[in-house]
């Protein structure tokens, strides 16, 4: 497999609450860190990353520098389609009336999968050496902390629609543009987050075989978070099981290993259902005690998820 981090994009969903933006971060660390200029896309209207570097009072649609070879946006649909209007037009005038009129903003509000198509689009524009806003670096490599599976792939499928409804002129050009761009191997690469749990395994399973009939492409890995260590083999789980007394304390200790053997057995099982499933590489991460990871934790988890789409 052709290393993920090399191409333009790297695209990261899952089911929701698996650690998707986590896994998006380290990844984006761990590009930033061989040398290749690379952004992080937030959609939905997210802004976590800035915060996690202690950054605040980012505008939406602004590419905000966190260290050296590190960016973060959070996409702006209506900011975005501002930008590719203002290149179709080619007159700021003619775009400003258009785009700030109530109309414009009801298209934007109303027709079905516009927000997705535009979303896609600045996610495009972000890697092209000819900007739609004048002025604007490009980028080796975007990645994205996408919407989860469904609604994620949903958005992938946009352009292709869009394209096929408009046929002609330029917002068909643009749109078979970026559909071709995300079907592309050498450009565009998928990752999925999971958890080791029936639900997020089953939905992982699903999403390889939606990419592959919506873009003809393959998931190219995986990276099941929050794995528990193996504390105890099964000769110290009997030991423990068979220790004597009804005291509360040793009647504690038999549950506490006991449950903790069930919780490894039950994610061993998924981990081998899902690599059963799927033709993608499978990673994992370390289940690290904390409410929230802090920016040290995601930077420790870095080379883990560099090993995984490497």
């Amino acid at each position: 497999m052709r290393d993920l981090l090399d191409r333009q994009l790297l695209y990261v969903t899952g089911k929701g609450g698996v650690g998707k933006t986590t896994v998006a971060l380290a990844a984006a660390l761990a590009a930033a860190q061989r040398g290749r200029r690379t952004i992080l896309a937030e959609v939905g209207g997210q802004q976590r990353i800035p915060r996690i570097f202690g950054r605040t009072g980012a505008a939406p649609g602004e590419e905000v520098k966190l260290r050296d070879g590190l960016w973060t946006v959070s996409i702006d649909p209506v900011l975005g389609l501002e930008h590719f209007v203002a290149q179709q037009l080619r007159s700021r005038p003619l775009t400003q009336i258009l785009t700030r009129s109530n109309v414009f903003k009801t298209f934007v509000d109303a027709a079905p999968g516009a927000r997705e198509l535009v979303t896609i689009g600045a996610i495009w524009d972000l890697v092209q050496e000819r900007r739609w806003h004048k002025g604007l670096p490009s980028y080796d490599l975007v990645v994205v902390d996408a919407p989860a599976s469904g609604h994620g792939v949903a958005m992938l499928r946009t352009p292709k629609t869009f394209g096929d409804i408009a046929r002609v002129g330029p917002l068909a050009q643009q749109a078979y543009r970026i559909a071709e761009w995300l079907q592309d191997g050498r450009r565009a690469g998928y990752l999925a987050v999971a958890l080791a749990q029936e639900m997020p395994v089953a939905e992982t399973i699903e999403l390889e075989r939606t990419l592959r009939t919506t873009l003809g492409r393959p998931l190219e890995a995986v990276l099941v978070n929050q794995i528990l260590p193996r504390r105890f083999n099964a000769a110290e789980q009997e030991e423990v099981a068979a220790l004597p007394g009804d005291e509360p304390r040793v009647h504690g200790v038999r549950r506490i290993v006991a449950s903790h053997a069930e919780r490894v057995r039950v994610q061993q099982a998924q981990l081998s259902k899902l690599r059963r499933g799927t033709d993608a590489s499978v990673g994992t991460l370390p289940f690290i005690i904390r409410p929230a990871l802090e920016l040290d934790d995601i930077e420790g988890l870095s080379p883990r998820v560099q090993a995984t789409i490497g």
